[in-house]
C-alpha cells in the first residue's frame, strides 16, 4: 500500500499532500507557458531577422538599379556625345567654316583639339579656295568599350560634299573611330581615326 501511495501521492513543499497527476499538471503547465515565452520570443527574433534581411535585400535592389540606371545614362550620353562630335566634323561649309570649325573644337580635347586648332587656319582658305560644302548625316554608332572615364565608338556617317571641282555634289560614306574621355561633366572627342 506504501508503494502504491508513494507512485499516486506527491508531497507539496508547503507539506500538503496532492494526486501525483495533479502535481504533473501543474508542472506541465508551467512548462507549456515556459515554451510559450520562449515561442513568442522566437517569433520576435525572427521578425527581426525578417526584417533587417528584407531592408539588406531592398538596399541591394534599389543599388542594382541605380548602377544599372547610370550605366545606361553614360552609354546614352557618350553615344549621344559621338553622334554629335562626328556631325560637327563631317558638316563644314565654307561661307561660315569659323563657326563650323568653333563646333568641332568645343566638343574637343587633347592632342585632337591641339592638332584641329593648328590646322583651323589653313583649313579656312582650303576650303573658301575649293567654295567646300560638307553636309553629313550620322547612320549608326556604335560602343567598342567605355567606361566611367573614357569610351571608343565607332561611327557610320553619310556627307554629301559639294566644291569648285564637283558643284552637283558626291556622296561619301565615313567610318570614323571616336576616342571621348569623360572632363568636367561632359564627354569630350580626345581622338579621330578614319577606319574605312
Amino acid at each position: 500500500m506504501s508503494g502504491t501511495m508513494n507512485r499516486t501521492m506527491s508531497v507539496t513543499a508547503s507539506g500538503k499532500t496532492l494526486p501525483s497527476r495533479a502535481w504533473s499538471s501543474r508542472a506541465w503547465s508551467g512548462r507549456a507557458w515556459s515554451g510559450r515565452a520562449w515561442s513568442g520570443r522566437a517569433w520576435s527574433v525572427a521578425l527581426a531577422v525578417a526584417t533587417v534581411l528584407t531592408t539588406a535585400l531592398t538596399i541591394w535592389l534599389v543599388l542594382g538599379l541605380y548602377d544599372q540606371h547610370d550605366r545606361a545614362q553614360r552609354r546614352q550620353d557618350i553615344l549621344a556625345a559621338a553622334r554629335q562630335s562626328a556631325l560637327n566634323f563631317t558638316s563644314l561649309d565654307y561661307r561660315h567654316y569659323d563657326r563650323d570649325s568653333a563646333n568641332v573644337l568645343q566638343g574637343a580635347t587633347g592632342d585632337f583639339k591641339k592638332q584641329f586648332a593648328a590646322q583651323t587656319e589653313q583649313l579656312t582658305k582650303l576650303v573658301a579656295a575649293n567654295e567646300s560644302v560638307s553636309e553629313g548625316q550620322i547612320l549608326d554608332a556604335g560602343i567598342v568599350r567605355s567606361d566611367e572615364h573614357s569610351a571608343r565608338v565607332l561611327v557610320v556617317a553619310d556627307s554629301k560634299v559639294t566644291n569648285a571641282a564637283a558643284p552637283k555634289g558626291e556622296a561619301r560614306t565615313y567610318r570614323l573611330q571616336l576616342d571621348l574621355v569623360h572632363r568636367n561633366g561632359r564627354w569630350l572627342t580626345s581622338d579621330v581615326e578614319f577606319v574605312g
